[in-house]
């Protein structure tokens, strides 16, 4: 027997005519790429993403036409976000970090006919533009421009384009399984390698995503979405916040910590979610000005492993509650968070601020599991530590357009991550599986060794890898970034680890190095410190 109720597809431009229609008034706050800000409410965004599907549609655009982005967290990027969707087209963000070569790849790999681009990235793509065969438009995020018009002469301007848009458009209606946004991955070596969600997988996502036990989002909140908009559609946030109406703050380009406490200070925000680089320089702009981040309540950190060292800072100094979460852009990206259980109140103090260091538990429709080198499940019980796999209806059944096999194992996708879980689901990650070290026959977590150094406080960053050894194979040394003004000495860093870890976890050696080498997300190529470092303890 079926049940007897109503049918809809789960479409993202339901999204925005909920936001519309019942947030109408909500205001969105735009840092423009000159600086100036700009107020707009989720009204006119939901009117102007309806004009521009309908101008795309004008254009001549086919059904799952590909359109690009190369832009900052804007008002005009959200409107792209749900007029290039709910119009029945994918939304292809692009990381402008990526080198130029990998950029053009990008683009002719997804054959993008449309590309939004913002004032910034005006030189970029006018040097590769004839390097990209299928672009059929280049749309400038902004007014009529005709100095830009010099660099591209065929230029078109995103305000003007919206115009040529019905006011009365009416969204497609086509199945929710349909391809929605399309974003490629930067953490892999060789060419970047696409992810395509569908409405229905985006939706799930931003159901989980806003429930209070995961990251938690209400119409009571005043939302800054840090975490690009390029990065796994700034995890999803534009999609939840339009969900339960929630007042958004978007930042533009300016990402340093001083433009980003002004901004958290004027608009009151009470979320904020962003990597851990982007935290330690609002840390620091905040010591430095005397700031309270008197509005914020909640942090998101994910992308790459918090320091617990951050997570007491924002407690003890600012009485921010730090969630730590984790996902990939495998996983749309959402795999877990950190939120405490009800039995968790029970717990001293103590206890409770450590369980908050992991990575946390899924949300309903996410499924973890571990599983050792020949793929046999490993129990939970925080101390067996194995390959992580997941699946769920956000995870991705394959890569756009592979190269090669996708690395799917009995349909559950392989992170790449070694990680433990205990009891409860709350799942710590070890270390990259590349990452990990093997010394003597015994594993050593390079995280677990990060985690501690940051905390010295004449550090700015540090990193551990595994050096070649003579004798035990590899051994962790610390890469190590000093602080402002400060000269730690070798000796001191490694006496940091006393009681801490156990003696033979310890590193052999420190180096220190101006920079961190970082990719296009923001984390760490230990593959590069690998070869610049590896071989550092062979004498």
């Amino acid at each position: 027997m079926l049940g007897q109720m109503m049918q809809g597809h789960l479409l993202i431009s339901t999204l925005i005519d909920h936001a519309g229609t019942y947030h109408g008034a909500t205001e969105i706050t735009s840092v423009e790429t000159n600086g100036t800000v700009t107020r707009s409410n989720w009204g006119e965004v939901h009117h102007n993403s309806k004009k521009l599907a309908s101008a795309l549609t004008k254009m001549g655009l086919a059904p799952s036409a590909r359109c690009a982005t190369i832009a900052w967290n804007n008002r005009r990027h959200l409107e792209i976000y749900f007029g290039v969707s709910g119009g029945q087209f994918v939304c292809h963000t692009i990381n402008p970090r990526l080198f130029p070569e990998q950029l053009v790849y990008i683009v002719n790999h997804a054959e993008d006919e449309v590309i939004f681009i913002d004032a910034t990235f005006l030189p970029l793509v006018a040097a590769l533009k004839d390097k990209m065969p299928t672009l059929k438009a280049i749309v400038l995020m902004g007014a009529r421009d005709e100095a830009a018009l010099e660099s591209i002469p065929e230029l078109q301007f995103y305000d003007e384009l919206i115009e040529t848009g019905d006011d009365d458009n009416t969204w497609p209606d086509f199945d929710e399984n349909t391809a929605s946004s399309l974003c490629y991955t930067s953490g892999t070596t060789g060419n970047p390698k696409g992810v395509l969600f569908s409405h229905r997988s985006t939706m799930l996502h931003s159901f989980a995503a806003a429930l209070p036990d995961c990251i938690g989002f209400s119409a009571r909140d005043i939302i800054l979405p840090v975490v690009p908009m390029f990065h796994v559609n700034a995890w999803g946030t534009p999609y939840a916040a339009a969900m339960v109406g929630a007042q958004l703050v978007m930042p533009g380009p300016g990402l340093d910590g001083s433009s980003l406490l002004k901004l958290i200070d004027a608009e009151k925000v009470n979320i904020a979610l962003g990597v851990p680089t982007i935290w330690q320089g609002l840390l620091m702009a905040a010591k430095e000005t005397g700031s309270t981040l008197e509005s914020l309540q909640r942090t998101v950190v994910g992308g790459s492993a918090c320091p617990p060292s951050m997570i007491d800072t924002f407690r003890d100094d600012y009485n921010v509650d730090l969630v730590h979460a984790w996902g990939m852009t495998e996983m749309s990206p959402l795999g877990t968070s950190n939120q405490p259980l009800a039995k968790h109140a029970k717990l001293s103090v103590e206890a409770q601020n450590k369980l908050r260091e992991n990575q946390g538990r899924p949300p309903y429709g996410m499924q973890l599991k571990i599983v050792d080198d020949a793929g046999n499940e490993l129990p939970n019980d925080d101390t067996a530590q194995g390959d992580l796999l997941v699946r769920g209806p956000w995870v991705m059944s394959g890569y756009f357009r592979p190269e090669k096999d996708d690395g799917l194992r009995d349909g559950w996708f392989d992170t790449g991550d070694v990680a433990r879980i205990d009891e409860d689901g709350y799942m710590t990650i070890c270390d990259r599986s590349k990452d990990i070290i093997k010394s003597g026959g015994e594993w050593i977590s390079s995280v677990e060794l990060e985690n501690i150094a940051v905390a010295h406080p004449d550090l700015l960053e540090a990193a551990v890898i595994g050096a070649a050894h003579p004798k035990w194979d590899e051994r962790p040394i610390l890469v190590a970034v000093k602080a402002i003004g400060a000269d730690p000495k070798p000796e001191d860093l490694i006496a940091f680890f006393d009681g801490k870890i156990a003696s033979w976890q310890k590193p052999d050696m420190v180096v220190f190095t101006d920079t961190l080498p970082r990719n296009a997300t923001g984390k760490v190529l230990k593959r590069n410190l690998r070869e610049e470092f590896g071989q550092v303890l062979m004498g």
